[in-house]
């Protein structure tokens, strides 16, 4: 048995000899000194041996052992200092070669529009709420007082999943969302994408981009309504900006309105992107149709409330003086980092 102790030692520096990584040195280890390697069986059977021979053997199977451990962590080390040296060399930089250029991100002016927005109804009080892009029929159309007649309903119009769901052809779902969960005073915007079946050209999109607003509380009348609005013009487009009220037809709204902005470009003398008008319409708006406040569960003897709703991308464009709204989506860097 003393013969196969030393037998295990010469083996084992040999082997350690050999071995050039980690994963060789605790192969060797293992075969050693685990659970079922040589020495540890040597030292199962030390039992059949009378009391001299195993007091002896076993002081000599301690020093192999001890032997052994020393050996294997001066080559752990070795394995470990090389293995180190090796990936310092494979990640060697070379300070020497120019640096790469890391160019920093910009916004997109769809975004950038949002956020200013945003921002002008936020420092009036008003929250931000958001809803489904799948919404469904009711809160797209019946919700808003749009009958089963009504154009917009169409599938040349509308983009429909099923019949009773839809891609939201308007922000306005939400109005008619916060309606039924909240309590007034209600004071909201409501950004969002939205869906219709258009062919996409200069100035029409199948996606595009809406910022719904809704006030709704007791003693609410038209007057609030074109007092927020010509303070929101002003704010956006500059405090020398006009505003003027035109009539017109929302489902939704009644009375309702387009607003007008006088040209930021030519200060209301006539240009090109106004088209010599002096004047640019920038979003509809109107009264909170009574059958709308109705389906919130409101009472409409006691509450009233006035809606707007605009283009992002035609407030983007008018702002920026883009001419095409597909620019918006091609993702060319070019022309978004003029936005810096």
């Amino acid at each position: 048995m003393q013969t196969q102790l030393n037998k295990i030692l010469e083996e084992a520096k040999a082997q350690l000899e050999k071995a050039v990584n980690i994963e060789e040195t605790e192969d060797i280890r293992v075969k050693l000194l685990g659970k079922k390697g040589k020495l540890t069986e040597i030292l199962r059977g030390m039992g059949s041996l009378s009391p001299e021979e195993r007091k002896v053997t076993g002081q000599m199977a301690n020093k192999v052992r001890g032997e052994i451990e020393r050996l294997l962590e001066d080559k752990f080390e070795e394995v470990k200092a090389a293995a180190r040296e090796a990936k310092f060399k494979l990640e060697k930089i070379d300070v020497t070669e120019p640096g790469r250029e890391v160019k920093l991100g910009v916004k997109h002016p769809i975004t950038i529009t949002i956020e200013e927005v945003s921002r002008v109804f936020m420092n009036m009080g008003f929250s931000i709420v958001e809803g489904p892009e799948v919404e469904t029929v009711f809160y797209n159309f019946d919700a808003l007082n749009a009958g089963p007649n009504h154009p917009s309903r169409d599938m040349t119009d509308t983009f429909y999943i099923t019949e009773s769901t839809l891609l939201r052809s308007q922000t306005s779902p939400v109005q008619a969302r916060t309606l039924r969960k909240q309590d007034p005073p209600i004071k909201v915007i409501s950004p969002g994408r939205c869906f219709r079946c258009d062919t996409p050209d200069a100035t029409h999109s199948p996606m595009f981009h809406q910022i719904e607003g809704l006030l709704v509380d007791e003693g609410i009348t038209m007057a609030d309504l074109k007092g927020t609005l010509d303070r929101f013009a002003k704010e956006l487009f500059g405090t020398g900006t006009r505003t003027k009220f035109r009539p017109h037809h929302f489902p939704f709204t009644e009375p309702s309105a387009e607003m007008d902005v006088s040209c930021f470009k030519c200060g209301g003398k006539g240009c090109r992107v106004c088209k010599g008008s002096g004047w640019i319409e920038i979003l509809g708006c109107g009264m909170v149709h009574p059958h709308v406040l109705e389906v919130g569960g409101l009472d409409t003897e006691k509450y009233t409330g006035f809606a707007f709703g605009m283009g992002v991308e035609r407030a983007a464009m008018l702002k920026y003086g883009v001419d095409d709204i597909r620019l918006f989506y091609e993702n060319d860097m070019r022309f978004i980092d003029q936005f810096k």
